[in-house]
């Protein structure tokens, strides 16, 4: 740190050196004296302001008002806000830069004093700070949102979102760009690449458009619309799917008042983008996320475009996403998907964690190490009925976690006494076998929730559309084919003989060679690996927490 500072601050003198040798001679007058008003003006700021960080690393000297002109990262910054097709052209922000630029236009045309052009300076150095915020940081309140999911501990809610906060720094940018760069080109690389982020911002823009043309008008219907039917608020269906492109006319359809073959293919289109049953039938709940409006959409399309610019940036060739509000994995090679499985996350009383790890371990045949708080909200009161009753589940109970730990009959522990202990002495272990609560196969990517994915004996729940059952684990529908897939890149893996090991009841252990970062996100709307704009429900309620203290620009 203390060697890149040193850098830095070398820049910053060859910085103003060069400002000075390329400045005519009656400039340099006008540069002495900017800088002494920019000093003079910051002692008063906090030490910590963006103002007063900027202008000391760049030792004072104007970045946007020259003395004749705008400086060309004037330039670059009024173009770049006015290009920004993702930006409300209502908001402050946008307003601002049309109006700054406006007012540099005519300080320059009527022989403005020092004075009014270091204010300015000061003004487009604030418009370029709150349009980074907005750009690169976005526009969710993270402190906030992580005090009210702490207030979730209240109503015994455990959870957890971890941030990896974006690698932009605005200052910098800026430095580098009046050392003879381009801003235009710093704030173009600095805009996120994965996650489908590009993909995200073109749909924004499609969306704001439509939003521009008036939206789409509600459709209203009673009863269930099946094929066939014919109903007064057919024809405001079809426009309704024609606005967002689910509908595409059809040579055959009339497009009268009937529900057609052409009109229910495009209901189960939008059906599958929004993860209802694609059944084709227009009931309440297709009616009701049919008439969200443009505009909540675009604060669903806003708020996840902000959550990806705090997810970890990926260089690795594998990749697992696992988006809970999809209940999917992505497995993905060199960004494109080779496998796709679903799954089941925790139920809202018990989420599954935000966070990121590597997954560097299988194992077949596991046992079930039971959480302290499973043990004490579930199985201790089934003990308190029935002393027998973990032995009906294949559950042993030993005397603590060591390998020389003893089993015990569990008829001779007093377990009122440990109910709400804050100390467990006991470990909860079933045995590997059917009745095992994680089925054949876990992956392990140590982290500090004991979640991982793992296999299940309750494969009925994953026909669902809404799978929300777990105690915060992520239980896969096709874990075997998951172990073929991190077979194909682990050459010390033989998935033949694993499938061997699967029909015993041996614990075994497989260490990954070629280990593969994982990301569990939370994503309700995103584009897919097909390029579609998929939306999904708020299952844990994360976005309106967060839209209680969401920016508008």
């Amino acid at each position: 740190m203390k060697l890149r500072k040193k850098i830095i601050q070398l820049c910053t003198v060859l910085f103003s050196l060069l400002y000075i040798s390329f400045t005519p001679i009656f400039a340099s007058d006008y540069q002495e004296e900017a800088s002494d008003i920019i000093m003079n003006s910051l002692q008063t700021q906090p030490k910590k302001s963006f103002l007063r960080r900027l202008y000391t690393q760049l030792f004072f000297v104007p970045v946007w008002m020259h003395e004749e002109r705008l400086s060309p990262a004037a330039q670059d910054l009024f173009n770049h806000i006015k290009e920004d097709d993702t930006l409300n052209t209502l908001g402050k922000l946008y307003k601002s830069n049309l109006a700054l630029e406006s007012t540099a236009v005519s300080l320059y045309a009527e022989g403005g004093t020092l004075t009014q052009k270091i204010e300015l300076e000061f003004k487009i150095s604030q418009l370029y700070y709150a349009y980074t915020n907005y750009a690169y940081f976005g526009s969710i309140n993270w402190g906030a949102f992580q005090a009210r999911i702490s207030n979730l501990m209240v109503n015994d809610v455990s959870t957890e979102w971890v941030l990896h906060r974006p690698k932009a720094n605005p200052i910098l940018m800026l430095e580098n760009a009046a050392l003879g760069g381009s801003l235009n080109k710093e704030l173009e690389e600095a805009v996120p690449t994965q996650f489908g982020y590009e993909a995200l911002q073109k749909e924004l823009i499609r969306y704001r458009e439509i939003e521009a043309n008036g939206g789409w008008a509600k459709v209203e219907l009673q009863g269930v619309l099946k094929k066939g039917n014919q109903a007064l608020g057919v024809e405001s269906l079809r426009e309704r799917l024609r606005v967002t492109g689910d509908y595409i006319s059809c040579e055959k359809s009339l497009e009268d008042n009937t529900y057609d073959k052409c009109l229910q293919k495009a209901v189960k289109i939008f059906q599958k983008r929004n993860g209802l049953k694609a059944d084709g039938a227009v009931g309440s709940g297709t009616l009701k996320v049919l008439n969200k409006t443009v505009g909540d959409r675009i604060t669903t399309i806003l708020l996840n475009l902000d959550r990806i610019k705090w997810l970890p940036k990926r260089s690795s060739r594998l990749h697992i996403v696992i988006n809970i509000p999809a209940f999917m994995l992505y497995f993905e090679e060199n960004g494109k998907l080779i496998q796709k499985i679903r799954t089941v996350v925790g139920k809202p009383k018990n989420p599954t964690p935000i966070f990121s790890n590597i997954v560097k371990t299988i194992v077949l045949n596991p046992y079930w190490n039971l959480p302290k708080s499973i043990v004490q909200k579930e199985m201790i009161p089934k003990l308190l009925k029935n002393s027998n009753a973990m032995a009906k589940k294949g559950i042993e109970i030993r005397t603590g976690w060591g390998p020389n730990a003893k089993k015990i009959k569990a008829s001779s522990i007093d377990w009122a006494k440990y109910r709400y202990s804050k100390h467990m002495p006991f470990r909860f272990a079933q045995v590997p076998g059917p009745k095992n609560a994680l089925g054949k196969v876990k992956f392990l990517f140590p982290n500090k929730y004991a979640v991982y994915m793992h296999d299940t004996p309750s494969k009925s729940l994953f026909n669902r559309n809404k799978r929300a059952f777990s105690h915060g684990c992520i239980r896969l529908q096709k874990p075997r084919e998951l172990l073929k897939t991190f077979a194909k890149f682990n050459k010390n893996i033989n998935f033949q003989k694993s499938q061997k090991i699967l029909k015993k009841k041996d614990q075994t252990y497989l260490h990954l060679k070629n280990r593969v970062p994982i990301d569990v996100v939370y994503l309700t709307a995103w584009v897919d690996y097909t390029g579609k704009l998929q939306f999904r429900n708020d299952i844990y309620k994360y976005d309106k927490m967060k839209l209680k203290s969401f920016r508008k620009w």
